[in-house]
């Protein structure tokens, strides 16, 4: 069994309220969990408004597996128009 993690540094556009991240991010986390069934949290940058950390974990049966899925999730993020991806941390366990 392999375990794959990504922390993903988020830039928000549109924003100008936590509100208004925390619907974003929200609406995110949700879809991922729904599409990938990953494991996925936001672990920084609670109180910026522009800004957003989130954590991804993934089990795969393969190291390929488990690094397609990784690829899989960020692109999908990368698709999002109200999100850019800043920084991307990957690990296989």
């Amino acid at each position: 069994m392999i375990v794959g993690i990504a922390t993903l540094e988020l830039r928000i556009f549109g924003c100008q309220s936590l509100k208004e991240k925390r619907s974003v991010i929200n609406s995110l986390i949700r879809r991922l969990q729904n599409k990938f069934n990953a494991a996925v949290a936001e672990t920084d940058d609670n109180d910026l408004w522009q800004k957003g950390t989130i954590g991804i974990a993934i089990i795969g049966g393969s190291t390929a597996h488990a690094h397609s899925q990784l690829q899989s999730i960020v692109s999908f993020i990368e698709s999002q128009p109200t999100v850019m991806i800043t920084s991307v941390e990957t690990e296989l366990l």
